[in-house]
């Protein structure tokens, strides 16, 4: 990535300019835009002062306020302000001064039926209004947004205004049933999305400016705050009553139903014009996801679209909220918010919205975690990448080959009394989430006796594996349900000396991890029991890397069956979780076979 490298060796400064700088240079104004059903849009436009030129429309939808309203000017990052576009930025139907009924990944339904009213139709509207009616716009609009934004961006893309010429989905919500923040595998991310949807969920009566009262914690303590609630069910019964509607509707489809199928965004990827820069991190505890996916359907569909990919070690939005230089104890070297912003995302909307500068962006350009190095491909996954199996065996061995081995298998006992942490830091409870757990060193739970933990022997060369790692798991459990955690880490040689005060001998680093419903491993919309003591097949796909495992260090895999409280807890009965009682939660034996038959094993890509 040389030939992008050097383009910024530049100082880094904040993300916004000073409000006078703005208010001296963009003259900010708010417009009601009717939709085609006669629902108005609170939009407000931030167009340069100078006349002299025309200049392109960059847009983000969102639904969490254009703010701020009537006077004062909304943060803009330095990068952009200074490149001279006109900002708009919108509040979604339903949400603070935006007319209509919100609803949260509203389903797409015009590309089906062209009476139908949804967020493609609306983001259609509302740029034929914008290049009709705000001076001096050049008639080329962009769209860019992270997370809710970036799910509206890239919904934009579809059967799209003429004049939207590029997206830019960052960190997009994809399908919250398979791997968004909504659940993992069927798994639900508790933490998140209890801290979400108890402000966000709140439905006003009317238009509103400011957002809905915080919930009121009753302690710093994440982990037993989650604990002591109990079951699901008892979040209405204790704190919520009732009143969250998004939050009643997660309880009520507990399986990957119409409900959640309409609000997958992948399948509605089949006309696209506008070119695409996808962006996602390494490190996003969201929608990395959303951001792997939403590439690869746009890319499988629209063979002639400029579609590329962005991949850099940053947590969600990290891109742009963060320098991008370090993660909790893990350090990438340099700043990579530079590289990204100053090196890729304004090219892009240069080339795109103002037609200057020859673009030579590769089609992925991907962060490798382990070597700390910018790599570009032509793909994502990289062509070059050959399927490797790590196998089980015994005395906690991972070999590469299957040993001949009569079958065995290693066991736990799993108590959801007694859940296994997803982080070693004492959590505030009104904070989303520890957003540095997918570098945290593990060894906070590796002797915990319901952790399993293999690892193989000491490596005598670089590896790098790149794309998605695959489970294959013989299990059985006394149980009837059963939650599987994968995590891969890089196990640092004892050796390895102190960093920037962080001891890295023996460090355990997190560098994928992720947790499988057992039920759902035939269907996520039609669960089965296991039966107690039969050997099952679990598999599952775990979200990509690129990571560089060094001469000298040791891949681990440790399973576990809870990840507490980013992930709701499993009963290890077979019952709808969402409402399960208190007496449906038992202690169960889980084991993991290997050798004989039951060869457990997790494929990963191997670059070559």
């Amino acid at each position: 990535m040389k030939k992008i490298a050097v383009i910024f060796l530049l100082v880094l400064t904040t993300c916004s300019l000073p409000q006078e700088y703005i208010k001296n240079n963009y003259e900010k104004n708010e417009y009601r835009v009717t939709m085609r059903d006669g629902i108005t849009l609170f939009t407000s436009v931030y167009a340069p002062k100078d006349t002299s030129e025309f200049y392109p429309i960059l847009m983000m939808r969102t639904p969490y306020s254009c703010a701020p309203y009537g006077e004062g000017f909304r943060d803009i990052e330095e990068y952009l302000l200074k490149e001279k576009f006109i900002f708009v930025f919108q509040d979604v139907r339903g949400k603070f001064l935006s007319e209509g009924k919100y609803e949260n990944m509203r389903p797409v339904k015009s590309d089906k039926d062209p009476n139908a009213v949804d967020e493609v139709t609306d983001t259609y509207d509302t740029i034929e209004w914008l290049v009709n009616n705000i001076p001096h716009n050049n008639g080329n609009v962009g769209m860019f947004g992270i997370s809710y934004p970036g799910f509206y961006a890239a919904l934009g893309g579809i059967n799209s205004h003429p004049a939207l010429k590029c997206i830019s989905p960052q960190a997009p919500i994809a399908d919250w049933f398979i791997g968004d923040d909504m659940h993992h595998h069927g798994a639900l991310s508790l933490l998140l999305n209890f801290n979400f949807f108890s402000t966000f969920g709140q439905e006003p009566d009317s238009l509103f400016t400011t957002w809905p009262p915080r919930f009121d914690y009753v302690t710093q303590d994440a982990y037993n705050f989650f604990l002591d609630i109990g079951p699901l069910k008892n979040v209405n019964e204790k704190y919520f009553h009732g009143k969250i509607p998004f939050w009643n509707d997660v309880m009520n489809h507990g399986t990957y139903d119409t409900f959640w199928q309409e609000r997958n965004t992948l399948p509605h990827f089949n006309n696209i014009n506008p070119a695409v820069l996808t962006v996602g991190g390494w490190y996003d505890g969201e929608d990395l996801y959303g951001a792997l996916n939403t590439y690869a359907a746009i890319e499988r569909n629209n063979k002639n679209v400029y579609n590329i990919i962005v991949l850099g070690p940053w947590i969600h939005g990290g891109w742009v909220r963060t320098t991008g230089e370090s993660l909790g104890d893990v350090s990438f070297s340099e700043p990579t918010f530079e590289f990204y912003t100053q090196g890729i995302e304004l090219p892009f909307f240069r080339h795109f919205l103002k037609g200057v500068d020859t673009l030579n962006l590769p089609e992925a350009i991907v962060f490798e975690t382990g070597s700390n190095v910018w790599k570009e491909y032509s793909s994502w996954p990289p062509e070059n990448i050959k399927g490797e199996y790590l196998y089980f065996n015994e005395s906690q061995n991972l070999a590469f080959s299957p040993e001949n081995l009569s079958a065995g298998y290693d066991e736990y006992l799993s108590d959801p009394e007694k859940p296994v942490p997803y982080t070693a830091k004492i959590q505030d409870a009104a904070k989303f989430y520890n957003k540095a757990f997918l570098t945290e060193d593990q060894r906070f739970v590796s002797n915990r006796p319901d952790v399993l933990v293999f690892e193989t022997d000491v490596l005598q060369e670089n590896l790098t594996i790149a794309g998605p790692i695959i489970p294959e798991l013989f299990v059985s459990t006394t149980g009837t349900d059963a939650d599987w955690v994968v995590k891969i880490i890089d196990l640092h040689p004892d050796s390895a000396r102190e960093i920037n005060g962080i001891e890295w001998g023996g460090y355990e680093e997190l560098v994928r991890g992720d947790i499988f419903r057992g039920k759902f491993r035939d269907s996520y919309s039609s669960p089965k029991p296991f039966v107690p003591g039969k050997v099952t097949r679990v598999s599952f796909k775990m979200q990509d890397v690129n990571h560089t495992f060094k001469a000298g260090h040791k891949i681990m895999i440790q399973i576990q069956s809870s990840w507490f409280s980013l992930f709701d807890r499993n009963p290890q009965t077979f019952v709808d979780i969402n409402k399960a009682e208190k007496n449906d939660f038992i202690k169960a034996t889980h084991r993991v076979y290997y050798g004989g038959d039951y060869k457990s094993c997790v494929k990963i890509n191997v670059l070559k």
